[in-house]
């Protein structure tokens, strides 16, 4: 697929995801779906299905959005500056789709003192049941 066909993109996205994704929105927080979400899976990019998050590395950060101490593949990411909003952050891109994720922050829980904000709507949440199923058995462990 060609990830800068922003009118296919139109069409396989709902209204938040490609607000979110491709104009670098925010949903609101405590009202997404995945900020209370702690059932066991991966979490792909909502456009490519490239793997991102596990569960594992999900923690409750109290912000409102689904947060993460790390990246299941770090190369999947891409991070860059961001100084939009009068402030200096780093924001969060996925590789392959150049969809806009969240932003990283230094304030998360050892082992990485890291946290991984990112908007439910650029996710794609794979429970571990269907792992397998869905071509993703690899990250089964």
């Amino acid at each position: 697929m060609d990830y800068k066909d922003k009118e296919k993109l139109k069409k396989l996205l709902t209204e938040l995801q490609y607000k979110v994704t491709q104009e670098n929105g925010t949903e609101r927080p405590f009202a997404n779906e995945y900020w209370d979400n702690f059932e066991d899976g991966i979490y792909v990019d909502i456009i490519s299905g490239d793997p991102l998050f596990s569960s594992k590395d999900k923690f409750e950060s109290s912000c409102g959005w689904p947060s993460f101490t790390r990246p299941l593949k770090p190369d999947n990411i891409i991070e860059k500056k961001d100084t939009s909003h009068f402030m200096i952050r780093t924001e969060v891109r996925s590789k392959t789709s150049d969809a806009h994720l969240g932003h990283v922050f230094t304030d998360g829980p050892p082992p990485t003192g890291l946290r991984y904000c990112i908007n439910s709507a650029a996710l794609r949440f794979i429970p571990r049941k269907d792992l397998e199923k869905e071509g993703y058995g690899e990250y089964l462990q």
